[in-house]
């Protein structure tokens, strides 16, 4: 039996481009008889936990990712007929600190590189490099479009400069799309890879889950172009070859280069990455240096905030209220969430932004859900 891992797969969250459902992909996997299989969505990463939930469920091994938007030079330059020249490149993330590398980098991505795509650029790539595997990506890879260029050598510096960077965990990406361009890559990646010692990797870049799901792939992308399917000129991809293959169709097109297949897996063995449910993970808040613990600081707001509201003696109702709410949240564990809240609503209103009442309904149903979870456990 063939051994073999999709390391360059689209869900719906490739928005209007991918039609792989979320749940079907570990199943499809599983059905195929392969142990792991990875997501790697255009720019987001929003599916990321539920793929990693539906993989557990099929006892499938999730491989975290994404497709990233390369800028041409800096993510912070924006100049029309310029700047939206992107490539792409598949990031894998191998571990904790790669995963925080990877969500880092995406998140850049939008806040500081959006430019009609969410871009990264070479120099952020580096600095977050660590913990990530990266694969040359497919015909809109940079490696790729130098060769298409028909310059080599720009696709060697290219290689060399992800080989630095990346050192073992770099790969040539090789595909059966079917497509002739592709053909004419995959000889010259064949090629790079023996002179600057890079290894192959094969992928599929599947945007559907079946060969027979690719005409309903068309119709997504007229919705995502605003086309009809009678349209000439409308955006196609040319063949039906974009779908989950088998192991042994991908070993069958590839088996000039079985190790191309084999690296699958072993890139499949070296990510390890695994999220950690059930554990309350908030930012933390810095009090002040007078106060010993966080807890202490928010009974102290508390405190100030009854005297303001209800004056110097309170009746015993308020403060006993006030107390039992309290210790539902210590004993929750949502004080730093209460104080960071209360930060930044202080905050909008000592500069005079109106703060409405549905970040106060928000506070207020927290309390009420902590309260409830308490009735519940006492059953």
């Amino acid at each position: 039996m063939v051994e073999f891992v999709h390391l360059h797969v689209h869900s719906e969250y490739s928005l209007l481009d991918g039609m792989c459902r979320i749940e079907e992909l570990p199943k499809r996997a599983k059905e195929l008889g392969m142990k792991a299989i990875a997501l790697t969505d255009h720019g987001v990463m929003f599916g990321a936990v539920s793929f990693f939930q539906a993989c557990q469920k099929e006892g499938i091994k999730p491989i975290i990712g994404c497709e990233l938007y390369v800028a041409p030079r800096s993510r912070l330059q924006k100049e029309s007929g310029i700047d939206d020249r992107y490539s792409h490149l598949i990031l894998l993330a191998k571990n904790n600190i790669g995963y925080q590398n990877l969500i880092k980098l995406v998140s850049l991505s939008f806040t500081e590189g959006y430019y009609y795509k969410p871009r990264i650029d070479l120099e952020i790539l580096e600095q977050y490099s660590e913990g990530l595997i990266a694969l040359s990506a497919c015909l809109a890879g940079s490696i790729n479009q130098a060769i298409l260029s028909d310059n080599i050598e720009k696709a060697k510096e290219i290689a060399l400069w992800f080989k630095k960077v990346f050192k073992d965990d770099y790969y040539l990406e090789l595909q059966n799309n079917g497509l002739s361009k592709q053909v004419l890559v995959n000889q010259k990646l064949i090629a790079l890879s023996k002179e600057l010692d890079i290894p192959l990797v094969a992928t599929n870049d599947a945007h559907y889950l079946k060969q027979e799901d690719s005409y309903n792939h068309e119709i997504l992308l007229c919705i995502q172009t605003g086309k009809k399917m009678t349209d000439e000129d409308r955006m196609r991809f040319e063949t039906d070859e974009f779908y989950v293959k088998t192991p042994e169709e991908m070993a069958d097109y590839f088996s000039n280069v079985p190790e191309a297949i084999e690296n699958t897996v072993k890139i499949a063995d070296k990510c390890n990455f695994e999220f950690e449910f059930g554990v309350t993970k908030l930012p933390n808040y810095d009090v002040p240096p007078e106060f010993e613990t966080h807890s202490a600081y928010f009974k102290k707001l508390c405190d100030d905030g009854i005297k303001e509201r209800y004056g110097e003696t309170p009746s015993k109702e308020i403060l006993d209220r006030a107390e039992y709410e309290f210790s539902i949240i210590e004993k929750m564990g949502y004080v730093d969430y209460y104080l960071i809240v209360w930060d930044f609503i202080h905050y909008a209103k000592s500069v005079g932004i109106a703060v409405g009442p549905r970040t106060w309904f928000w506070c207020r149903f927290n309390t009420c859900l902590c309260n409830r979870y308490n009735r519940y456990r006492s059953y």
